[in-house]
């Protein structure tokens, strides 16, 4: 599995990425939208986890912009500063779920694989089987 990760804090990137070497995920980690379009271009993700606000262009924008090119790749949107209309906004555009910083390791990790089960089409893992 392939994660691309987007936080303009180097502590949330750096907390990500112990978190998925860990468990054993490819991660790619980004400080901006910019450079999250950038590495979309260039790779194949499967699944993304970005902050809502950053300077510049924010997590919204960003979302928008993967749902328009990459709409079949899951989003986890995340965000220290949350409400009630920012939650029903990211899911309206198409955000699998919503996860509040800071968070645990295990939250973030049971998360991911439960997005990653749920948009993965059934039998992908398994392969063909007879009728």
């Amino acid at each position: 599995m392939k994660i691309l990760v987007v936080d303009d804090e180097d502590i949330v990137l750096e907390s990500c990425q112990a978190v998925f070497e860990l468990e054993g995920f490819e991660a790619l980690f980004v400080p901006s939208a910019d450079k999250a379009l950038e590495a979309m271009k260039n790779n194949g993700f499967d699944l993304l986890l970005i902050d809502v606000k950053m300077p510049k262009k924010d997590g919204m924008y960003l979302m928008r912009e993967v749902k328009e090119q990459w709409p079949d790749i899951p989003i986890i949107v995340m965000s220290g500063y949350y409400t009630t209309e920012t939650i029903q906004e990211a899911m309206r555009m198409g955000a699998a779920t919503f996860i509040a910083k800071p968070f645990e390791p295990d939250e973030l990790v049971k998360m991911v694989r439960q997005v990653v089960e749920k948009e993965e089409p059934h039998g992908k893992k398994e392969g063909p089987r007879n009728r």
